[in-house]
């Protein structure tokens, strides 16, 4: 099975471990869409404002001096949206009922963010070529990024000029 396939069992799976889960999500943190199960809602839309979200939780955690982003609990008057951190590259979002037993949430989208995280940094993905199912060996495994936390933008530095402006003569 390809990475998106095994995402998907495991959101499926999520839904059954928690009552009044009414829809889950797998992302980049780019806000690209890994695979879903949220019914009634736009997941394209959704990932994108998660990328968004998870950006400004990253900087508050960060300000606040709180160590690395792990998770976000929303609270809506008609239910949660919880987000949890799924390794580097990929977060979860979960859509839950205003009845749902938060500390239960937490738990299960703790765990599925661990496993999802696995998913993904251990598969070569996203589930595409003949071979996209297959674990990838150590030694073929692509260098890790350049060290840039979530949610933080490159910074461009100015360059000087490559010549200097003529000086401007009084007339």
């Amino acid at each position: 099975m390809a990475v998106e396939t095994d995402v998907l069992d495991e959101l499926r799976r999520l839904r059954t471990r928690v009552p009044r889960l009414t829809g889950s999500l797998a992302a980049t943190v780019d806000g690209l869409v890994l695979a879903h199960d949220v019914p009634e809602t736009e997941p394209e839309g959704l990932a994108a404002l998660t990328a968004a979200a998870l950006g400004v939780a990253y900087r508050m955690t960060d300000a606040a001096g709180r160590g690395d982003f792990r998770e976000l609990l929303v609270r809506g008057s008609g239910g949660y949206v919880a987000t949890y951190a799924a390794g580097a590259t990929a977060v979860l979002t979960l859509l839950a009922e205003d009845r749902v037993n938060v500390g239960r949430l937490h738990l299960e989208g703790r765990r599925s963010g661990a496993r999802i995280a696995e998913l993904v940094t251990t598969r070569v993905g996203p589930g595409t070529g003949r071979h996209a199912d297959r674990p990838v060996p150590a030694e073929h495994r692509a260098p890790a990024p350049p060290a840039r936390p979530i949610g933080t933008l490159p910074v461009r530095t100015p360059q000087r000029p490559t010549r200097r402006p003529r000086p401007q003569t009084g007339t």
